[in-house]
């Protein structure tokens, strides 16, 4: 088998598993052992991936956050 044949038998084979585990997660209830939820938010999504006891959350905005800044006051004592 060549080696083209067998990376595109491969990228689809992972792509099917893709689309499964994101269609069971999706539509699974939100207490049971793994759930994927996706909430809108302003301007932005929120997407809560829980697989048993471990949470991934992540988010997005189109608004950028502000930087974290810390100021140094010089003192002159």
């Amino acid at each position: 088998m060549p080696l083209k044949t067998r990376i595109a038998r491969t990228a689809a084979g992972t792509l099917i598993l893709l689309v499964a585990l994101v269609s069971v997660g999706l539509t699974s209830p939100a207490d049971g052992p793994f759930s994927i939820g996706i909430r809108a938010i302003f301007l932005g999504v929120d997407v809560d991936v829980k697989i048993g006891p471990a949470h991934l959350r992540y988010n997005w905005s189109a608004i950028p956050q502000p930087a974290a800044t810390t100021k140094t006051t010089d003192c002159l004592f």
